[in-house]
């Protein structure tokens, strides 16, 4: 398989977003925006040359959109390779390539968002190990930061010392949804599920973070989507409609 790496010059014509085909789509655009926006900070979308989930994003971690601290290292927004390409050692191939583009750069190693066992959307903890990734530091409920440093002596990524302080600013009422454009997903499904809350006159605050100073202070470590209840995590996973109306009758909403 073929990489092509996402720039200005491509963006328009090449498939990017997941299994979603159309450039019309709302999620296409939302996606293609942010990646334009990122592309001079250093990020890269580097993906297979196919129709499908086949694809590595990542950029200097100075730039991540996740509150970390990481200086030196390359962050991985997204490692996702699913469907019909899985088993073609293509996670590999995206991984080392971007392994390569690091030491290349001068990188001190890669980190990456994970969790104590396989969750959607971030990514595989067993594979991450099997590559030579490690822990470096964890955050409630269940996230991990694991890193896969270029030297033995270098100093390890972790969580910034304000994300506790940011959490603890949740509101401790209702609903609060925290939000960017980094997943494709969310221009779709973040107003569906603020219409079903309407629908069942249940308040619902979203955040929309819009910028990298916003994320790194967020009080979520996965800052694409972190949904709370009365202060509290409950889940980053984008829901569909069915599970988001389920989550909201059992608080008996």
């Amino acid at each position: 398989m073929d990489l092509i790496r996402i720039t200005h010059e491509n963006i328009e014509k090449e498939h990017i977003c997941c299994a979603i085909s159309s450039n019309k789509d709302c999620q296409v655009q939302s996606k293609k925006a942010w990646l334009t926006e990122r592309l001079d900070q250093g990020l890269v979308f580097l993906k297979g040359d196919v129709r499908g989930k086949c694809f590595i994003e990542y950029i200097p971690a100075e730039h991540a959109w996740a509150p970390i601290e990481a200086e030196g290292y390359l962050y991985i927004d997204c490692l996702w390779v699913s469907g019909q390409f899985k088993g073609h050692g293509y996670s590999n191939l995206l991984l080392d390539e971007c392994i390569r583009d690091a030491r290349a750069q001068g990188k001190r190693g890669l980190a990456v968002l994970s969790s104590e066992k396989k969750l959607g959307y971030l990514s595989d903890p067993k594979y991450l190990k099997y590559k030579g990734f490690q822990t470096a530091d964890s955050a409630s409920p269940h996230f991990r930061l694991m890193a896969l440093p270029f030297e033995s002596q270098a100093e390890l990524p972790r969580f910034s010392p304000r994300l506790k302080q940011a959490a603890a600013q949740v509101p401790k009422t209702g609903l609060s949804l925290y939000y960017t454009s980094q997943c494709p997903f969310t221009a779709k499904y973040v107003p569906l599920l603020e219409a079903i809350c309407r629908d069942r006159n249940v308040p619902i605050q979203t955040v929309h973070i819009t910028t990298t100073e916003q994320a790194q202070s967020a009080p979520c470590p996965y800052t694409a989507f972190s949904l709370y209840w009365n202060g509290e995590f409950v889940t980053h996973e984008i829901p569909s409609e069915k599970k988001f109306e389920k989550i909201l009758t059992d608080r008996g909403l």
